[in-house]
């Protein structure tokens, strides 16, 4: 796990500068060591045994592919943005907060995709805010499945709160960590 967590600080950047800084994971995806030993790693993180990973639209769901198929379950991508949702009752929606990031996204995923009785297991790359894990997770609770947590590779929210424990959150590394 330690050989890990270094390649993933190696891997990993902050750019641009004054008011206008990023994180730059893009690395990560490059090593194929990371790519290997990322998955059993996240889902280690959370107890019990997921039957469907869900991941948020882009790198949670390429993560949350990679850990499904480590898991031999499947995945369930939560699109953003999607607007069939708004138009069908055969999808699940949850807007997120206007101060989110991306004013107030629109988060989707077709309703027969988790079932009541499914064992969910969330994973993303960065955890800032929480709204895209809480989100999922209120939707999960609406079809009557189990939220198992979320795993994630860096936790950058903040510690006094109680949306943490909520989401079950667990993560490799915490943002002060970069």
């Amino acid at each position: 796990m330690a050989a890990l967590l270094d390649r993933l600080r190696v891997g990993f950047h902050w750019r641009g500068g004054g008011d206008v800084v990023f994180a730059d994971v893009t690395e990560w995806w490059r090593d194929p060591v990371v790519l290997r030993d990322l998955p059993p790693a996240l889902a280690a993180l959370v107890p019990g045994t997921p039957t469907v990973v869900i991941g948020p639209v882009s790198r949670g769901t390429l993560l949350g592919a990679l850990v499904a198929a480590h898991l031999g379950v499947g995945l369930v991508e939560l699109r953003k943005n999607d607007r069939a949702a708004l138009h069908s009752t055969a999808y699940l929606w949850r807007r997120l907060p206007p101060e989110y990031h991306e004013g107030g996204a629109l988060l989707s995923f077709r309703r027969a995709l988790i079932r009541p009785g499914d064992r969910v297991l969330c994973v993303d790359d960065w955890i800032e805010s929480g709204a895209q894990a809480d989100a999922a997770r209120q939707m999960v609770a609406e079809i009557g499945a189990e939220w198992l947590g979320t795993a994630c590779v860096v936790d950058d929210l903040p510690g006094d709160t109680p949306l943490r424990e909520a989401l079950g959150l667990r993560s490799l590394l915490v943002a002060d960590d970069l």
